[in-house]
């Protein structure tokens, strides 16, 4: 395979094939139909071909294409069983691989970033990527100083082809919408694009990482590889051995999912206030269940650490979580609708001289106060599919108010990641203790 595309016309015409090839399923659909097959089995086929089609052009890509199908995978535990089956298995390869770029490339990437003898950097250096991203794939290696590594290469051209592509994904979103119905496109895909500039360098990926790597340094539960070093688009750090998360989500034992789950809240909302920074790419190919013992027991809990990768999205919250968010949630549990109306207003999510009524808002609420109403709450597939289903019915007032909220630029990232970490939860399955980790680290929400 050769080098990403960076021509924009090939980059949208390999795009174009999307809403053809739809076309084109649904045309041979229909023929099948008149031939007499089964109405449910020429849907399911459609369906499939067109998962099939859609994230290997999207993994093809990479760049942006393959940013927004990452993205967009951790939506897939909202869809309805019907019509998330065929995708689910794309969607975790998305997760987690891409076709690679031929070892040429890799060679010329690491001779720029490290120079003609790059080489004398490493014991070894395996030429197959371990792993492959939206706009890098990991290598692994032994540094020169017998550590195990994993070398990240960003791809040529990802910048152009990051925006390139994300221009295009948004003039087809509605292509979109009919694949993945319930799913809100178009602020996906501009909240992508805003990130751009920030996800290409390495160097503040590698600032963030170390920050990171130092405030969890001694935590029993959580760790976060160290920094080797860091060139141009190259980026070096400590091998994180461990299970991917994608995998416990598709055959963990219940206590792997439990812990990975508890393990995930404490992660994002302990970030902010340990580290001044929030981890703003929640998608399961970013997280690793690590073994604490070579025969480390999958039904027991304390076995098992959480492990994170790729800190080039984070939110910088040097005073730590606005309190304001821990004081809405405590007063929406409380019942208090009032209060939780104005919190809202004065944290500019209500347009000066919107009206709205204070006891939808707690209805809007729902899907972040349910959880917190018991000691330990089951996430799965069904429980987030009931709450997408109610959000989304035009009768329903909680509907109406969601379409007039605004979410301020500060808050931006903050909802992504508790979006995404819902869905991640709900993929895992996962029994979790989430007012009792939000109480130890969401200012507000405890009282303090």
């Amino acid at each position: 395979m050769s080098d990403v595309p960076r021509s924009a016309v090939a980059r949208t015409a390999k795009l174009a094939t999307l809403p053809l090839g739809l076309a084109g399923r649904a045309t041979l659909g229909l023929g099948k139909r008149i031939g007499g097959a089964p109405a449910a089995a020429v849907v399911t086929e459609v369906q499939q071909r067109t998962a099939e089609q859609l994230f290997r052009v999207l993994g093809e890509l990479k760049g942006g294409a393959m940013k927004f199908g990452q993205a967009l995978s951790v939506f897939e535990a909202a869809l309805p069983d019907e019509l998330a089956r065929p995708y689910r298995a794309a969607l975790t390869g998305l997760q987690e691989n891409a076709p690679a770029l031929p070892a040429a490339s890799v060679h010329k990437s690491l001779a720029a970033a490290f120079g003609p003898h790059w080489r004398a950097k490493f014991e070894s250096f395996t030429d197959r990527p371990a792993a492959a991203a939206s706009i890098g794939q990991v290598h692994r290696a032994v540094w020169h100083d017998g550590r195990d590594v994993a070398v990240k290469i960003q791809y040529p051209g990802a910048g152009k082809a990051l925006l390139g592509d994300l221009n295009q994904l948004a003039r087809i979103s509605r292509l979109f919408g009919m694949l993945v119905p319930g799913i809100e496109v178009k602020p996906l895909i501009t909240e992508l694009r805003a990130r751009i500039a920030e996800e290409l360098d390495y160097a503040a990926e590698a600032a963030a990482q170390s920050a990171y790597a130092k405030g969890y340094a001694d935590d029993p539960d959580i760790t976060v590889p160290d920094v080797v070093e860091q060139a141009g688009t190259v980026l070096v750090t400590e091998w994180l051995p461990g299970i991917p998360l994608a995998t416990v989500i598709a055959s963990g034992t219940q206590a792997q999912r439990d812990r990975a789950g508890t393990l995930l809240v404490r992660f994002l909302y302990s970030g902010p206030q340990r580290v001044g920074l929030l981890h703003a790419d929640p998608h399961p190919g970013n997280f690793r269940l690590v073994p604490t013992s070579d025969d480390a027991n999958p039904d027991e809990p304390d076995g098992w650490r959480l492990g994170v990768l790729d800190f080039g999205a984070v939110n910088r919250l040097p005073d730590g979580m606005p309190e304001a968010i821990g004081i809405a949630l405590r007063g929406a549990l409380a019942g208090n609708a009032d209060e939780v109306a104005e919190t809202l207003r004065t944290e500019g999510f209500l347009k000066p001289g919107t009206q709205l009524d204070p006891t939808a808002v707690l209805d809007y609420l729902s899907p972040l106060i349910e959880p917190l109403r018991v000691a330990r709450f089951s996430f799965n597939r069904e429980w987030l599919r009931r709450q997408a289903s109610h959000l989304a019915n035009g009768k329903n007032p909680a509907a109406s108010l969601g379409r007039r909220l605004n979410l301020p630029p500060s808050y931006l990232l903050i909802h992504r990641v508790t979006m995404g970490g819902l869905g991640i939860l709900c993929q895992l399955g996962a029994t979790v203790p989430v007012r009792g980790e939000l109480g130890a680290w969401l200012p507000g929400f405890a009282g303090e």
